[in-house]
């Protein structure tokens, strides 16, 4: 029996699914010892070494490619042979390669991969007048992450890493275009409370000099819209013709996807 008693659960997680999803797993596994490293914020680049824990990551996709955002991040991890549950969030549309993109990452960071989730979650342009996989994760979509997590450790405690992780996606990579610049704006409802400020994974948000609006460095924006969800007077809007698209051709139900 391999024996561990730590999970380590590493997430990057803008709007909060791909860490309700993260801490889901962990509850499934429910090791006595658990260890959360939030990549969202941090912009720090020396190495978190991860020493014979059973480490989950977790990311959302963009374009059916891992976020490049939660990558940069999450390349700050030394794994030194530790076993991988690996999960990736998408919003109802497809995750495409995005979870073989994050096995092979992770092999390269020195986790073993032991298992893989795709999971769906409330897109970013979703709104309440064009949702998009509104609400999600909900609590069938977290017990299922829950039953993922205690399945996994199974597979640790009974087999181990015997064999290599297969996953569905393609090799190469899909080929993303290159982004369009674009960001939120606050519209007359904004008293510049600054709580989209706080969220913003790559700090691209302040105060103007003369303390009368909220700004954006339309280039540091990564569109995940964390600034929208989290505005407390629905000041901030993003308008993408995409989430129109997404809305009418993407509602129906999509479920968790396990790879073992």
């Amino acid at each position: 029996m391999n024996t561990l008693t730590t999970t380590r659960i590493v997430y990057f997680s803008p709007t909060h699914t791909s860490e309700k999803i993260a801490r889901a797993i962990g509850e499934g596994i429910g090791m006595p010892r658990r260890i959360e490293t939030d990549l969202t914020l941090d912009e720090e680049t020396s190495p978190i070494d991860i020493h014979d824990e059973l480490t989950v990551l977790a990311a959302p996709v963009y374009g059916g490619r891992v976020a490049p955002a939660a990558l940069q991040r999450m390349r700050r991890l030394k794994g030194n042979g530790s076993p991988a549950i690996l999960a990736v969030v998408y919003g109802n549309r497809d995750y495409e390669d995005a979870l073989i993109e994050l096995r092979d990452v992770a092999a390269s960071l020195g986790f073993i991969p032991l298992a893989g989730g795709a999971f769906v979650g409330e897109h970013s342009f979703s709104t309440p007048e064009l949702p998009i996989a509104e609400g999600r994760p909900d609590e069938a979509d977290l017990q299922k992450a829950r039953l993922f997590g205690s399945e996994s450790l199974r597979k640790w405690q009974e087999v181990g890493l015997a064999e290599e992780l297969h996953v569905k996606g393609n090799i190469p990579y899909k080929t993303l275009p290159p982004s369009q610049p674009a960001c939120p704006t606050c519209n007359e409802n904004c008293f510049v409370c600054g709580e989209c400020i706080e969220v913003c994974p790559t700090h691209a948000i302040h105060i103007s000099d003369d303390r009368e609006r909220i700004e954006t460095e339309v280039n540091r924006c990564i569109k995940c819209c964390a600034c929208v969800k989290a505005c407390p007077n629905r000041a901030r809007v993003f308008y993408s013709p995409f989430a129109a698209i997404l809305h009418e051709k993407f509602s129906t139900r999509r479920e968790p996807e396990l790879f073992f």
